[in-house]
């Protein structure tokens, strides 16, 4: 197991509400109207194991076996599949079964040295888990995690792209201040991200979160490979031209200090995909957010369900 292993028993009900806002299963919309009745059909939790790669998927099933598209989601910096509990619950029991990655070395995967791992081992992590989706999968990435999804494009048939805050590809990057590179440790924590103070200040930065937001962030970050950093901020490429012609999402926040709303409509423009904006969250508030990600996952299906998928 990786640096943070929480065992805590996961409630199903709670984190995967139809768009109350607070991420509970009944009660009204955001709209104010009726909650979706699909969202307290049962849940069952399952597994996926790449061995030879140590790596674990967790997986979030409707009660019968769905037709629609399946969801590979992958994590970004220092995060794991901890991170898509509220999309897992949300989408679920309306019929989309979930898969989310734990990279090499982080949350329920095996441990890993992390200064012998690098982009191109998480390509190839990603690679492997996307071999266990049962169909061409709708893949969503956050952060690190939609370069990880770009590069899964074009290698591999999928059904859509959707990239949450995600790191740009090198061919919109700006050569980043020596400093910045050449100080990065080999491996390194939340101190790195700026998630390491008090939670009322990180409240006060990210105030689309709660303070229960907050403490959960700061307690799971686990740790991460300075190399994949390194060639995060140097750029990694993405042939554009051999993505898969697939229908394309970019979600961006107006909050978000690691990558910025503005970068996340070029990339959208570059891709030529749909682009969604919200203008009052954060990096996490995006995915996580108590009070938010109900937010995310509904314009998400609204996007899903345009495209039949």
């Amino acid at each position: 197991m990786s640096d943070f292993d929480d065992s805590r028993p996961i409630d199903v009900t709670a984190v995967g509400g139809p768009g109350t806002g607070n991420g509970h299963g009944s009660g009204n919309g955001h709209d104010g109207t009726p909650a979706d009745p699909r969202a307290n059909r049962p849940i069952r939790k399952d597994e996926r194991i790449v061995s030879e790669r140590g790596l674990y998927i967790e997986s979030w099933l409707p009660e019968r076996r769905s037709r629609r598209k399946p969801l590979y989601l992958l994590h970004g910096e220092l995060g794991g599949s901890w991170l898509w509990h509220r999309f897992l619950g949300y989408f679920a029991p309306r019929g989309w079964e979930g898969h989310a990655l734990n990279l090499r070395g982080h949350y329920w995967s095996e441990t890993a040295d992390f200064a012998e791992i690098d982009m191109t081992t998480y390509i190839e992590d990603t690679l492997a888990g996307a071999e266990l989706m049962p169909r061409p999968p709708i893949v969503i990435g956050h952060g690190m995690g939609g370069l990880l999804a770009m590069r899964l494009a074009q290698a591999k048939p999928i059904s859509a792209l959707v990239l949450i805050s995600p790191a740009l590809p090198a061919q919109l990057l700006e050569p980043p201040p020596a400093h910045m590179v050449r100080l990065l440790p080999q491996r390194y924590q939340r101190e790195l991200l700026g998630w390491d103070g008090p939670i009322d200040a990180l409240q006060r930065a990210n105030p689309d979160l709660t303070s229960d937001d907050v403490m959960r962030i700061q307690h799971m970050l686990g740790a991460e490979s300075g190399a994949a950093r390194r060639q995060m901020l140097e750029g990694v490429e993405v042939e554009r031209e051999e993505l898969a012609d697939v229908p394309r999402l970019v979600i961006g926040g107006g909050l978000d200090q690691s990558f910025p709303d503005a970068d996340s409509h070029r990339l959208a423009e570059w891709l030529n995909a749909d682009y969604i904006s919200f203008s009052d969250m954060s990096h996490y508030g995006l995915v996580t957010g108590e009070n938010t990600a109900g937010r995310v996952t509904d314009a998400l299906r609204s996007f899903i369900e345009s495209h039949r998928l």
